[in-house]
């Protein structure tokens, strides 16, 4: 495959939806790849020093705890990653949003263990690279609607690594 190093200067800002330009400038103008790898290394050993006392902590009131959090940053993931498939192999069937805190209240995480999360995560994370890495030039330019809006297969590789990114900083700030 012919895969040239995407930038997120390569977007096309209507091949996604403004929403999501925070999270694509989280990467500012990293590699595709180098993002993804670059994170895969680094978030376990973020996960591994949260202090154990703080991960069914929140800051306030209704908000999550570190752990549910974590599983956020997972599950949405998991979901950029299965759109990014389904516009790579052109189904242009228009894909629903889901709903972040229905996903967050429908699973416990009380029970998890940092382990399970870094665990959890690295699977996650190398199905993602895995994917991507198979993708070439023609392929992260594909298109598809998804919670009614276009997302290319580039964009939603640069989302999921500026979601993770600001979800981190989200953690750092308020939690710690």
């Amino acid at each position: 495959m012919s895969y040239k190093r995407m930038k997120t200067s390569d977007l096309n800002t209507d091949h996604y939806n403004s929403y999501y330009q925070q999270y694509i400038d989280k990467v500012r103008d990293a590699d595709l790849l180098d993002i993804l790898q670059k994170q895969a290394a680094n978030f376990p050993k973020f996960i591994e020093n949260i202090p154990e006392d703080k991960m069914n902590y929140s800051y306030a009131e209704g908000k999550w705890s570190v752990a549910m959090a974590l599983q956020h940053i997972i599950d949405t993931e998991r979901v950029f990653q299965y759109r990014a498939l389904r516009f790579s192999r052109h189904d242009k069937t228009p894909l629903p949003g889901f709903d972040q805190d229905l996903f967050v209240a429908e699973v416990d995480v009380s029970g998890k263990s940092k382990s399970d999360f870094i665990e959890e995560y690295n699977a996650t994370r190398n199905a993602t690279i895995s994917l991507f890495k198979s993708f070439n030039d023609e392929t992260l330019k594909q298109h598809g609607i998804a919670s009614d809006a276009p997302s290319s297969v580039a964009s939603l590789g640069f989302i999921i690594g500026g979601h993770q990114r600001h979800h981190r900083d989200i953690i750092r700030e308020r939690y710690f």
